[in-house]
């Protein structure tokens, strides 16, 4: 092995007599070098952007939610709640209600949902730095949070006392709608607006936030029926221990989401396109990598003559072939490494002095992650042997006639 290693260096590191060849293996040098470079920037980009977009839905996503196994409600006794607050892993919990709304003003219209929540909400999810406009509702009062799309939409102002916001919801019942006068299957309140938030322009829309005990009137709730629940985990919980006890206090009648499964079409989206990302700059490697056979084909055919004295010397075909192995697995073992430093390079670059923007004011965001430069390396290192021992395996004793 010491032997091949040897000679492999001899002909990789030395230039050839004939400049086609070195030309050929320059080439092939730079091709895995790129494609690595290319590759880990790509992967460290969508990184980025998984963090740029899961960063506005986690502001509304609690770290565990629990939602209703069966129906839109489950009831929350004090007794449950006492239950709830022995345990040590939950930080706080918040109740809430969420449930389609219909929004009148001035005669413009609007959907959106409802969310009710109460006083600890904001111990659960940040809110200041959310409302970027006057501020958060008064508990207890027929205010509500709207989101900056919404004002947009409604033309609609905060602390308006002379035109309020009306908010309807169907009434619950049968179903069965009085033709003549449909607005007896509505309830309707005329709430006032205490502040507006800014979040991403999706999330602008879907929310109206309102105190909890409001939104139980207006859905015509008791006090104890809630849409679900949202837990703060305390420092270093376990989440499988506290999903255990908590469905244990429910007696298993609620369904429990993590942040990633409350976001989960989300989470499959990004990762899909990440996946089919990696397997098209993995193509593009793989036919740089041809480039790799090419060079090393190449010098066995200008290493004839060597070859035949290192077999009359008594050298093996097998390892001759080891010699070109090693050449081909050296070229691509540093050429990757070569890429993925000058990646992390570009990378940091990108992060400490923000060289590339999507718009004026905001930087194209990436990250640097220690599995993208694993996976950058493998894929390279597992391409680049394939293609030296598809390479190696042309050394041949008809090659020595």
């Amino acid at each position: 092995m010491n032997f091949s290693l040897y000679i492999a260096k001899r002909y990789l590191f030395s230039p050839s007599s004939n400049n086609a060849i070195n030309i050929i293996t320059v080439i092939a040098a730079t091709g895995v070098v790129v494609g690595a470079l290319v590759l880990f920037i790509v992967l460290s980009g969508f990184s980025g952007l998984k963090d740029y977009s899961l960063q506005y839905t986690n502001i509304f996503d609690s770290d565990l939610k629990a939602l209703p196994a069966q129906g839109k409600t489950i009831s929350f006794t004090e007794a449950q709640q006492k239950q709830l607050s022995a345990l040590t892993e939950i930080e706080s919990f918040s109740q809430i209600i969420e449930e389609r709304i219909f929004m009148q003003f001035k005669g413009r219209n609007e959907i959106a949902y409802i969310k009710g929540v109460d006083e600890n909400y904001g111990n659960v999810n940040v809110i200041d730095s959310i409302v970027y406009h006057e501020k958060w509702f008064t508990p207890h009062r027929k205010e509500v949070v709207i989101g900056h799309g919404t004002s947009q939409k409604l033309s609609l102002g905060t602390r308006d006392y002379n035109n309020l916001l009306e908010i309807f919801v169907p009434k619950p019942g049968t179903g069965q709608m009085d033709v003549l006068n449909p607005s007896k299957d509505f309830n309707k309140e005329a709430v006032i607006v205490s502040g507006i938030y800014f979040v991403n322009e999706e999330l602008n829309s879907k929310y109206v936030f309102s105190d909890l005990r409001f939104a139980q009137n207006l859905l015509s709730l008791d006090s104890t029926q809630i849409s679900g629940i949202e837990f703060k985990f305390a420092p270093n919980a376990q989440e499988n221990a506290v999903k255990d006890k908590i469905s244990a206090i429910f007696k298993n009648k609620v369904v429990l989401k993590n942040r990633i499964e409350q976001n989960d079409a989300l989470y499959k989206m990004l990762n899909t396109e990440n996946v089919a990302v990696y397997l098209i700059c993995t193509l593009v490697m793989i036919i740089a990598l041809f480039n790799i056979v090419g060079s090393v084909i190449m010098m066995i055919l200008d290493k004839r003559k060597n070859i035949k004295t290192l077999f009359n010397l008594g050298s093996t075909i097998k390892s001759i072939r080891k010699i070109f192995f090693i050449q081909g697995a050296l070229m691509t073992i540093l050429g990757g490494v070569l890429g993925v430093l000058l990646g992390v390079l570009i990378v940091w670059l990108q992060l400490e002095f923000k060289l590339l923007y999507i718009t004026p004011n905001l930087p194209y965001p990436v990250k640097l992650k220690a599995i993208n430069i694993g996976v950058v390396f493998v894929t390279i290192t597992v391409l680049g042997l394939l293609a030296a021992r598809i390479a190696a395996s042309r050394v041949r004793e008809r090659l020595l006639d």
